[in-house]
């Protein structure tokens, strides 16, 4: 116990701020200054200008020249050796008061002023620790907020730890690897996120276990080749947010990534699905669809709109086509065809343009030639994938990657500022294109669609929606929303006609076609009315579909 004790105050001393050592010597050395200048007047006085002084006057001349207040009536030497002394003298005391206060006097005093970061953990009960802080937790911290659920951020870099705790976050300054003190009462902790690079996230991980905790621990690493061992040493679960960020970019770029309509095989060659983007010129911009009769007159039934990396599902006849914004359309291949005319379908068939490298672009670059899609890589630095070397700033090194001809660009750069200002650059450059993009922090993703992103996602975005799935038990936000179909009974809407009976507006669902026998109608007459033997095509978003069979009292048929 002895030992402990001793060993804890010497830590407190080592540990001790260098602003105050470095008062702590100023305050010994002054006095000790103005004695041995006190010393050497009052021997120089004595010898060379034979008028004696005391030592006390001595002491009191060498405090004032020191300080630079004045002499009072001892200012009039004549030896040489005493001129040159008290020259030496005044100009260490104007040299000490323009080092003492910026250099000792003002860090200390702004040390002192400023609030003292904890050194220890709170009272860890029910309370979650976050290693490290970095826009990869942006969301969670968040999310735990609006859970009302504590969490305390342990950091090592002290000005973040700062800016933490002005934000009002509880904030433990610290090196695990010098003070491993820092750990005590984690076993308390209610859950632990590693949130720092792999190496450390490994020391974190096995501190946490040597001191007994025995609850969640989750991890992010950098390079997949650390889940294993980091699960090894003690992690319950550890995520690469960096590959799922490239998986969802990549299949918002491609349709043959992760297909977004769940389901549409249902429909085998019947019916198809397309994209449109609404330019501002269309027809189609800023019309209701109550007026443009779709269904009636195109046999097209529209589904809804991606706006803004979002997409809204059409609730009904008000629903306004927004100039912009990407349509999602079902019906015949013919209607679709006819509809063509209208609005300009998103082009398919060429390359994908990837800007930038790096982990998550060199990720969407793999699962697109995975796919079988043809990519064009462009990076400032040659490489291995890399296509075209140069810019995208520059128009010329757009032109070298054929942006003009390609299918969808993805900027995967990793500087979000870099990143905003690239996706206005080729936007400008080639207004039709999609253009799918990547940021850091969810904050930036507004200013990514300001700037003509068609889709975009944080890194924040996706490690939130993992570890508050993972950690909280709530189901994430999906990455993006998808659509799915369904062959489903037709419940109570039998009897009704599928376009009469308020089946979007009550749900959010839409019926785009019915098997009557051997045959799939996807258009419908006036005088059509639903059969207890037909069965109806619905398509949806999963909480839309979820209200359809609440509504309409249906079940799922098997294919």
């Amino acid at each position: 116990m002895v030992h402990a004790g001793s060993s804890r105050k010497g830590s407190k001393l080592n540990t001790m701020r260098r602003s105050t050592k470095r008062l702590v010597l100023l305050l010994a050395a002054l006095p000790t200054l103005v004695v041995v200048m006190g010393t050497l007047y009052m021997l120089g006085m004595s010898y060379f200008e034979d008028t004696p002084r005391t030592f006390w006057s001595s002491l009191e001349w060498a405090s004032e020249t020191l300080t630079t207040t004045g002499y009072g009536g001892d200012s009039h030497w004549r030896h040489p050796v005493m001129n040159l002394f008290v020259m030496f003298v005044q100009v260490t005391g104007m040299s000490l008061a323009v080092m003492v206060f910026p250099i000792y006097v003002l860090p200390y005093l702004e040390e002192r002023l400023q609030f003292r970061l904890p050194r220890t953990l709170p009272s860890m009960e029910d309370t979650v620790l976050v290693h490290r802080y970095g826009p990869a937790i942006d969301s969670l911290v968040e999310e735990l907020k609006r859970s009302h659920i504590p969490f305390v951020v342990l950091e090592k870099d002290e000005a973040l730890a700062r800016g933490l705790q002005e934000r009002g976050f509880r904030v433990v300054l610290g090196k695990l690897e010098e003070e491993p003190h820092l750990m005590e009462g984690v076993e308390k902790a209610r859950a632990l996120i590693a949130n720092a690079d792999d190496h450390s996230n490994g020391i974190f991980i096995m501190m946490a276990r040597e001191r007994g905790f025995d609850g969640p621990l989750l991890a992010l690493a950098e390079n997949p080749i650390y889940r294993a061992p980091m699960e090894k040493i003690g992690a319950t679960a550890v995520f690469t947010p960096a590959h799922v960020l490239a998986a969802a970019l990549a299949a918002r770029a491609s349709i043959l990534i992760s297909p977004r309509q769940e389901g549409l095989h249902v429909l085998g060659g019947h019916v198809g699905l397309v994209e449109f983007r609404i330019h501002h010129d269309s027809t189609l911009a800023g019309r209701r669809l109550g007026d443009l009769h779709m269904r009636e007159q195109h046999g097209v039934t529209v589904i809804g709109q991606w706006i803004g990396g979002a997409f809204q599902l059409a609730t009904g006849p008000d629903t306004r086509i927004e100039a912009g914004a990407i349509l999602v359309a079902v019906g015949a291949h013919a209607s679709l065809e006819r509809f063509e005319r209208m609005a300009t379908p998103l082009r398919t068939g060429g390359h994908i343009v990837i800007c930038g490298h790096g982990a998550v672009g060199g990720k969407v670059a793999q699962m697109l030639n995975d796919a079988g899609e043809r990519t064009v890589v462009i990076d400032r630095a040659p490489g291995e994938g890399v296509d075209v070397v140069g810019d995208v700033l520059d128009h010329s090194t757009l032109d070298r990657a054929r942006v003009h001809e390609a299918t969808a660009v993805v900027i995967a750069l990793s500087n979000d500022s870099l990143g905003v200002f690239a996706t206005a650059v080729v936007r400008d450059y080639a207004p039709q294109i999609p253009l799918v993009a990547r940021v850091n922090r969810a904050p930036n993703v507004p200013r990514l669609y300001q700037a003509g992103a068609d889709f975009s996602l944080s890194l924040g975005q996706i490690s939130g929606q993992i570890l508050a799935h993972h950690l909280l038990h709530q189901d994430a936000l999906m990455l993006e929303q998808r659509l799915k179909f369904a062959r489903v009974a037709p419940g109570t809407l039998v009897g009704a006609h599928p376009w009469r009976a308020e089946v979007r507006e009550k749900t959010g669902a839409a019926i785009v076609a019915a098997e009557r026998g051997s045959e799939v109608k996807v258009e419908f007459e006036p005088d059509f009315r639903i059969r207890v033997s037909d069965v109806l095509f619905v398509c949806g978003t999963t909480e839309s579909m979820d209200r359809y069979r609440a509504v309409f009292k249906t079940t799922a048929v098997a294919d």
